[in-house]
């Protein structure tokens, strides 16, 4: 693993992101990163459509999903 020095302003904008969201700083931080790279890959999409694509996956890994049926 590599080491990252980091701005000490974006440590603090991620401690209260963090705080507020449940996570620790460090997955704050790598949270942000994904999304960056994900927008940055299909400038298309918007943010909210990516952020519930990520969710939708996960949720699929955990086993939360139920077949739909439509009409």
């Amino acid at each position: 693993m590599a080491t990252v020095k980091l701005s000490d302003d974006l440590i603090d904008d991620a401690k209260a992101t963090a705080t507020a969201m449940h996570r620790s700083i460090p997955k704050q931080i790598e949270h942000w990163a994904r999304l960056g790279k994900i927008a940055e890959e299909n400038p298309d999409l918007p943010i909210g459509f990516v952020k519930d694509v990520l969710i939708s996956l996960q949720e699929v890994e955990l086993g939360d999903v139920t077949e739909y049926r439509f009409g």
